[in-house]
């Protein structure tokens, strides 16, 4: 879907970002993280263009992005930032429909698509006439993400759109956008500086150090078989095991055996979550349900050691 070859990007003289090579496949989560200053902001403004590149190509469904309309690429991707940019006296539903009415919709297809689009991400629709004051963080963060899908785009550009917000929210948030990501199937790059946000949403992951890539792969990639120190010192060496618990399911340690009471896992949660369930009940066994509630197994603890300790995470 999008393809860096040889791109540089220099101010006053300094590159911010040199020689990259990179393939963003289509349909893909892929999250740029780095050191601050890294050059993983600039490297997602040159995709559409907020910032152009000096040096070597980039490729947008196999078309060079200098050959086509700013304002025709930029249709074709929506944006998404931290600061959310939504305008103070327009509703919410004016807010979602920017970009179609640049583009003209009827007023009706308009808003149909906003009343979708807030189903979609969880956005009462008693909030349409609302304000972006009257909202909390979390709400503006939602509109902004559904005005960046309004005109369903090809790719979906994030640069840090979580970073302003409580930990709590950021969490709730993170889960819509892997949600979404799964139904809509969507091209998405996002820009954070968050090594857990990073590893639960990515596919594919980019490690940038002074405007170039240390290295790129899976998240288990990047945990399992670092390239070199920088790697290992960025990601944690203390807490590997922790995040290593983060990129695998329940269902993957399951022990077919007789449920034990109290209130079950869900098969689908990371082993990450388990920990925490484990520590908070202090027991040494939990029973398991799967997506419609029935019962399919336990979760021993001693098997969570395991993993942390070794790494030992099957396939």
């Amino acid at each position: 879907m999008i393809e860096f070859n040889n791109v540089s990007k220099i101010f006053a003289g300094q590159r911010a970002v040199n020689n990259l090579n990179l393939h963003f496949k289509t349909g893909a989560f892929s999250v740029l993280i780095g050191t601050s200053g890294s050059g993983k902001s600039t490297t997602l403004k040159m995709i559409n263009r907020l910032v152009e590149h000096d040096e070597g190509t980039i490729l947008f469904a196999g078309e060079d992005i200098r050959q086509q309309p700013v304002l025709a690429l930029r249709r074709r991707m929506g944006y998404a930032i931290q600061s959310i940019g939504l305008f103070p006296h327009w509703t919410v539903a004016q807010n979602i429909a920017t970009v179609l009415h640049l583009q003209k919709w009827s007023r009706s297809k308009s808003n149909a698509r906003v009343d979708e689009l807030m189903a979609l991400l969880g956005l009462e629709s008693s909030l349409r006439e609302r304000f972006p004051h009257q909202l909390s963080g979390g709400q503006q963060q939602r509109v902004g993400v559904a005005r960046a899908l309004a005109a369903d785009p090809e790719v979906l550009l994030m640069d840090e759109p979580f970073g302003a917000l409580d930990p709590v929210t950021r969490a709730a948030l993170q889960q819509e956008m892997v949600r979404i990501h799964r139904l809509l199937g969507r091209t998405i790059v996002l820009v954070t500086h968050d090594i857990d946000e990073a590893l639960q949403l990515a596919d594919h992951l980019v490690l940038m150090d002074s405007g170039e890539v240390v290295q790129q792969g899976t998240p288990l990639d990047m945990l399992t078989a670092p390239r070199n120190d920088f790697v290992r010192e960025f990601f944690g060496r203390s807490e590997l095991g922790v995040r290593l618990l983060s990129l695998r399911q329940v269902r993957g340690y399951l022990r077919h055996e007789q449920p034990v009471d109290g209130e079950p896992l869900r098969d689908d949660m990371s082993l990450r979550e388990a920990l925490s369930a484990f520590v908070a009940r202090q027991c040494d066994v939990l029973p398991v349900c799967d997506a419609q509630g029935q019962p399919c197994g336990t979760l021993h603890f001693r098997d969570l050691l395991r993993v942390e300790a070794s790494g030992d995470i099957p396939a």
